[in-house]
């Protein structure tokens, strides 16, 4: 053994902690790509092989349209919000703006004469009735919308329908954009742990 192969040595030991970081990082690293890799089902050494997401899409697509309909979206919050003060506030107000640009354009423009021969007070007395007549079907014409959305939509099976349609490009995409720095810190974590376990076996390599 030469004199500087001990030297040599020393620096391979001490090159442990660096190399199980860089292992510990591209194995998480692969777990993050598997969970979207391969998109279709491939045999490698005899074994199915499919990323976790493209294989369980449907099983995904299912759970998510029953959370949905069951634990985040109510048809019947859509109802009291359709029928709440504030809305038929909103409404009201929508209902008037549209009643002045139909007053101002169609009376005043095209039917000058008309507008002359009622008044402006006239046209103010009815386009006020107007507007509390249909703000106060405001709340029957939102139940209305309810009730045949209730008998025309199942909020589950859109869900189920829309997630199960993704291409496995757009679900990748979609997840990486909510959880790219989750994933990136666990690609982190793996290349810290392993960085400390290199240190471990080194300080038992040294000890021994």
């Amino acid at each position: 053994m030469t004199e500087a192969d001990p030297e040599v040595f020393k620096w391979t030991w001490l090159l442990l902690p660096v190399i199980a970081a860089a292992i510990g990082w591209g194995t998480n690293h692969l777990a993050v790509r598997m969970l979207f890799h391969p998109r279709k089902e491939r045999r490698i050494l005899g074994l199915r092989v499919q990323g976790v997401f493209p294989k369980r899409q449907q099983a995904l697509a299912e759970k998510l349209g029953q959370l949905v309909a069951r634990e985040l979206f109510s048809m019947e919050d859509v109802r009291k919000e359709l029928q709440s003060e504030a809305f038929v506030t909103h409404a009201a107000k929508s209902i008037e703006a549209k009643l002045d640009e139909f007053l101002q354009t169609y009376l005043m423009e095209t039917l000058p004469m008309v507008s002359k021969f009622l008044g402006s007070d006239t046209v103010a007395k009815v386009k006020h009735a107007l507007v509390e007549c249909l703000a106060k079907a405001v709340p029957e014409l939102g139940e209305m919308f309810m009730s045949h959305l209730e008998k025309n939509m199942d909020v589950e099976t859109v869900v189920r329908e829309k997630v199960a349609a993704f291409s496995s490009d757009k679900l990748e995409e979609m997840l990486l954009g909510i959880m790219k720095r989750e994933f990136r810190f666990i690609e982190g974590v793996g290349a810290v742990l392993g960085f400390v376990i290199g240190l471990v076996q080194l300080g038992i390599l040294w000890l021994m």
